[in-house]
C-alpha cells in the first residue's frame, strides 16, 4: 500500500506522455523518445497499451503471472461483469480497481 500513490504516478505520467504522441499528435517522436530513455514515461507499459485489450493497463504486474497466487493475472484484469455483483476489486500490487478494456 505504501507505494500505491507513486506507482498511480508514474501511471499518470507515462499515460500523459502516450496520449501526447499517440493520441493527440501533439509531440514529436524525438521528445517521446526522449522521455522514455531518461524515465519520464514507462515504454514497456506503453507498448502494452498499443496491444488489444491492455488498452486500459494499470501496471505490469498485473498481467505477470508470476506475481500471483494462483499462477494468473491480477484480479484488477477481471471485467467488472464477471465478477460476483457488488463486489469491491483492489490489486494488491498497485491499488488499482479494475483496468480490464471491456470495463
Amino acid at each position: 500500500e505504501s507505494t500505491w500513490g507513486i506507482t498511480r504516478v508514474h501511471h499518470q505520467r507515462s499515460r500523459y506522455i502516450f496520449d501526447l504522441y499517440y493520441k493527440r499528435k501533439a509531440i514529436s517522436l524525438e521528445l517521446f523518445t526522449y522521455c522514455v530513455k531518461h524515465g519520464h514515461a514507462d515504454g514497456t507499459l506503453m507498448a502494452k497499451w498499443k496491444k488489444q485489450g491492455f488498452e486500459k493497463l494499470c501496471c505490469l504486474q498485473c498481467v505477470q503471472p508470476r506475481d500471483t497466487s494462483f499462477g494468473t493475472a491480477c484480479i484488477c484484469r477481471v471485467p467488472k461483469n464477471k465478477l460476483e455483483e457488488g463486489r469491491v476489486v483492489e490489486c494488491v500490487h498497485c491499488g488499482c480497481r479494475g483496468c480490464a478494456s471491456s470495463d
